[in-house]
């Protein structure tokens, strides 16, 4: 089944970053019908975007200091009737509601306003937005048939979909806008608990008693600690401008999760100095050598036929917590550490015992050779 053609389009933003030309896009080659809000329908008209403004169309005025001016049924009406459903077309005839079609919102700068030292607590109250989230939850949820956008990255995408089916948007792409208002929302309720919780809890305890966390995902990584784990690296908000949170790859592969520890040590370290200054991480070279003789000696041990894989793992479990300690020295010691083991537990054949003792030196002359 064909996708419906968007015929009419709520825009109520605080961020007014493309919003004129996504306006004009939308009455001027696809004939949308645009309702609007306050100060974005002022500045609509005054590019000279036709506009219905919100009053006009629910019949009510703004008021309350504009707390009320959204919450309508013939907007939320709108936005939830599923068009597929008999009984809900009929509700809305019935009602004198229209179907809105795309919802373009994004919501009051809250984390701003808490971050300036001097807000008070009514002003930060002021700036929780609640007309905007709800259009935007019940856009989302009737993404079956509505478009939201709450990002103005998101324009230029939006209008190129509509190009290419006769002035409709694809369900995939319905759901994925769907799935970013709802991390939006989910992070700016979050924002006011969090604020609220230092105001609130403060004077009862020095922590929380929920700690929420934001983070937003900078990028894959090449792998986890170990090379069979998969990894991504997460920036919290407020990140210090000079932190590893910020800095740029300029060249080389994908950073591992291993990069970035040892990045971030080195850069911890030169910053204890004032002059311009050079740090060498040893670890970095010796962990590769390390992790590159300890896959051998692995693969050594499985090629030892009378060895079962099974019986190699019953060892390194049965000695896990010294080979912590022995894995912060060298391949040979932990060879040695086995083969002492073996010898008074009696593990391994005299054969399996020859056989580890010969790579045992040879690790040694290959981490002697390393060194010099």
């Amino acid at each position: 089944m064909a996708e419906a053609p968007i015929k009419r389009a709520l825009i109520s933003v605080t961020d007014k970053t493309g919003i004129v030309e996504f306006a004009q896009t939308l009455t001027k080659e696809f004939g949308i019908e645009v309702i609007s809000t306050g100060g974005t329908a002022k500045i609509l008209e005054e590019a000279g975007v036709p506009v219905v403004p919100i009053e006009s169309y629910t019949g009510f005025p703004e008021m309350m200091d504009g707390r009320v001016k959204t919450l309508h049924p013939r907007v939320h009406g709108g936005l939830l009737c599923r068009r597929d459903n008999p009984g809900h077309v009929a509700d809305a005839e019935n009602n004198g509601i229209g179907m809105i079609d795309l919802v373009c919102v994004n919501l009051y700068e809250f984390e701003k306003t808490v971050a300036d030292p001097s807000v008070t607590l009514e002003n930060a109250i002021e700036h929780i937005d609640i007309g905007g989230p709800s259009m935007l939850r019940s856009a989302a949820k009737n993404n079956d048939f509505v478009t939201v956008v709450v990002d103005p990255a998101d324009y230029g995408r939006v209008l190129d979909e509509m190009r290419a089916h006769d002035g409709a948007t694809t369900r995939a792409s319905r759901q994925q806008l769907a799935l970013k208002v709802f991390k939006t929302t989910a992070a700016y309720d979050g924002a006011i608990a969090a604020y609220l919780s230092g105001v609130v809890e403060a004077e009862r305890s020095t922590f929380p008693e929920t700690l929420l966390v934001k983070a937003t995902k900078e990028q894959d990584l090449r792998y986890g600690e170990n090379p069979q784990q998969s990894a991504a690296f997460y920036k919290m908000p407020g990140a210090p401008a000079h932190s590893l949170a910020n800095a740029q790859q300029l060249q080389g592969k994908p950073l591992s999760y291993n990069n970035l520890l040892d990045t971030d040590a080195a850069w911890a370290a030169v910053r204890e100095f004032d002059d311009p200054s050079v740090i060498i991480l040893r670890i970095l070279v010796d962990l590769l050598r390390r992790k590159m003789l300890l896959r051998h000696t692995i693969e050594h041990l499985l090629a030892i036929q009378s060895l079962r894989l099974v019986e190699l793992l019953q060892l390194i479990e049965r000695f896990r917590w010294s080979l912590l300690s022995t894995l912060q020295t060298s391949i040979s010691s932990l060879l040695r550490f086995l083969l002492h083991q073996a010898l008074q537990k009696r593990l391994l054949s005299a054969c399996q015992r020859e056989q580890i003792f010969a790579y045992w030196l040879r690790a040694e002359s290959i981490e002697a050779a390393s060194l010099r």
